[in-house]
């Protein structure tokens, strides 16, 4: 059964709203929540170029991997302007 998954965030309480989706290119199996808060932590630590590295040391092409799981592939997003 596929289960979407839209997401809302908020840079501060009542402050600037972002919805979306995501496209997958890599995830991480936790234990625990701690385990997985913890490493959600250490890579928002990481530069971009350590992130993009680990991406690509198991998804060099940069897959959406939600396609794997059943979900449909999730389209290229588009500018600001609608464009």
């Amino acid at each position: 059964m596929k289960e979407p998954c839209v997401y809302i965030l908020a840079s501060q309480p009542y402050g600037t709203l972002y919805i979306g989706f995501l496209s997958l290119v890599r995830f991480e199996m936790c234990d625990t929540m701690e385990q997985a808060i913890l490493r959600e932590k250490q890579l928002k630590r990481w530069h971009r170029q350590w992130k993009i590295n680990l991406i690509e040391s198991e998804n060099p092409r940069w897959m959406d991997l939600a396609v794997g799981s059943g979900s449909p592939p999730v389209a290229p997003r588009l500018g600001h302007n609608g464009c």
